[in-house]
Order: C-alpha cells, then structure tokens, then sequence
C-alpha cells in the first residue's frame, strides 16, 4: 500500500473574508470526511503553496473510485491533483454530484444571500454524519437519492444545492415574500432551462382555516430521466416552521440542514414575536424538527455565536433528544462574516 499524497486546490470565492477561511473551513470539512465516511485514512492534512497559490495538502493510500468521488464534492474543490515526489502536481479525474447547471445557485442576488460555498459545506457534513451519509454517493459520483429539509429555507439556496445533488427536497419559511420570490425564480429557471416538471402553488387548509401555502414541483433531471419517471420532487411551505410536524410526516429525513437568523439585520422570528437571538426559535422548534428525522438522521445548524454562545446551541439539541457531535473537526468551523457575526456549524444526530 503507497502513502499518496493529494492537493486540493480551493475555489476562488467573490467573498474576500470567506476566501480568507476557506482553507480552515475545507480542513475542517475534509476532517468531518475522513472521520465519518473514510475510516481516519486522511493523515499530514495541511495548508500549502505551490508557486505561490494555496493548497490543501493530504496523505491517503490508495484511495479508491468511490473516495474519489466523495473528495470530488468538498465545497471548496476547484481542481484535485496527485502531488509527484519531486513536488509536480497530476490532475485527478474527480466525479461531482452536480447534476443540474449551476446557475440554479448563483443566479440569485439578494441581502442576506448564504455564501453557496458555504451552503454546500454545511449539506456536506451534515449529511456524511448522517447513518445515509455513506450512501450520498459511489463510484463515479451517483449515490442514492436522499430527502433533505431546510426548515427555515429563505430563498432556497439549500434546497437548491439539494436538488443539484439529486437529491429530494423539503423546505418551510414564514416570510411570505421570500416564499413568492423563490416560486418565481424556480418557475422561470426551469421553463429557461427547458427541464421538463410539473408545478403547483396551493392554498393549505385546516379545518376549512387557510393555514399556509405549499409549492409543489416534480423534475426530472434530464428529459430521459422524466420520461423513464425517474423524477425529483420539491415542497415548500410557506407556514411556521414550528407547524412542521402538521405538513411532513414523522421519521421522513435523512438530514435537516439550516441556516439560522444571525440577529443582525433582522430577528429570529416565531409566530407571535421578533427576537434578536435564534435561541427562543431554536427552543420552540428544534423538537418538532427532531420528530421529522429518520433514526439516525442528522440535523446540522449554522448560526451567530454572537447572539447564541455555542453551549446554549448545545443544550438546545441535547433537551430535544439529539446527540450533539461536538469533537475533533465538528469544533472547528467557527469563522468571521464581518464584525457582528462569529459564525458557527453544531451538528446533532437522532438516535438509531
């Protein structure tokens, strides 16, 4: 068996403080990678320049197709080589999830926006801590198909990302035009891109009483795959994400990943206030999101420890009967977004 030892050569970024933390946050990203899905095979991570550009450098034996193929979907890979004994570098086919075109991620501009890198980090190591995780993909990049929700989903960029993965996707929000915009931008990018799918936007009653809205899309990924009825399905509700539990169905998801108010620009919102902290939130609707996992299933949180220290995320999980991972690479995402956000990644799984 030959030590062999890779660079990833990371993405450039538009955002100038994400690009200053992308090589912290892929190492810790690679770590969540090697511990859950790689058997601690990845040994002498570390940051390096070649010719005056930074790479992430790692040691791992003979890897085979299909970790490849995980490496392949780091959130920051721009390139992958093979490092040659006399320091020459040697691209390595890689083999990403992508399945549909990326603008359906970038596209999109609006205050407030998650960085997509960012976005796609978060998905990841969610879902690789996740009992499905190994099976997000094999060799040569298809995995099977996995069901993610983002309970206070914005415009969608998870679902988005979601969705270029293959995957199926559930998402709520209470903002209303958040709800509308994200509609049309969907309906337009997919008649523009000629992808065959059927769409609805319904009213959800209880009890004859309007209670939300609910977005209903099927997609196939290609015009082959809709006609063979392999399709993908996308919900939104557009209700309190607290409600949850009325509009999905208990032990449905493989992972729940979200993206949590920063108090900043604008409060954490529940059905009856506005707080500054997502703490109130967390508190109210964490136990409705955990009834929604599959056993095993993960739920993976960013927010701003400024507003929110890191021990109150913790004891938020741990109350509604999740198992916080909090070791080794899952305590090292903590990065600067500007002065008034410390932002942070907590990841609790159910118990199988």
């Amino acid at each position: 068996m030959s030590k062999q030892r890779y660079g990833v050569l990371v993405l450039p970024s538009a955002n100038r403080v994400y690009a200053d933390a992308s090589i912290g946050l892929m190492s810790a990203e690679l770590g969540v990678l090697d511990r859950e899905i790689l058997g601690g095979r990845i040994s002498d991570l570390a940051a390096e320049a070649f010719g005056g550009v930074p790479y992430l450098t790692f040691t791992l034996p003979d890897p085979t197709e299909r970790e490849i193929a995980f490496l392949s979907n780091l959130s920051a890979l721009y390139a992958l080589f093979r490092i040659a004994d006399d320091g020459g570098l040697h691209p390595v086919a890689v083999h990403r999830l992508d399945r549909l075109d990326d603008d359906l991620l970038t596209i999109q501009k609006y205050p407030g926006k998650t960085n997509e890198q960012f976005t796609k980090m978060l998905l990841n190591v969610t879902v690789w801590a996740a009992a499905s995780g190994p099976d997000m993909t094999g060799p040569e990049g298809r995995g099977k198909t996995l069901r993610i929700f983002d309970p206070m989903c914005g415009r969608g960029t998870t679902l988005n990302q979601a969705l270029m993965y293959g995957f199926n996707a559930d998402g709520m929000d209470i903002d209303t035009k958040d709800f509308e915009a994200y509609a049309g931008f969907l309906k337009t990018w997919l008649k523009r891109k000629r992808l065959k799918h059927t769409v609805e936007l319904v009213p959800v009653r209880r009890e004859r009483k309007l209670v939300g809205r609910k977005l209903d899309l099927t997609l196939g990924l290609s015009k082959d795959d809709y006609k063979a009825g392999d399709k993908r399905r996308l919900t939104v509700v557009n209700a309190d994400t607290v409600r949850a539990p009325e509009f999905f169905a208990a032990n449905s998801f493989d992972a729940i990943v979200t993206d949590a108010p920063y108090g900043v620009q604008h409060g954490a919102r529940t059905q009856t206030s506005l707080s500054r902290s997502p703490s109130e939130l967390l508190r109210a609707a964490v136990p409705a999101w955990t009834r929604l996992l599959k056993p095993g299933g993960t739920l993976g949180i960013s927010w701003n420890t400024h507003v929110t220290p890191r021990e109150d995320a913790l004891a938020i999980l741990t109350s509604a009967g999740l198992t916080p991972l909090n070791d080794g690479p899952y305590r090292d995402f903590a990065h600067r977004v500007d002065q008034a956000i410390l932002r942070d990644i907590v990841i609790a799984r159910k118990p199988a």
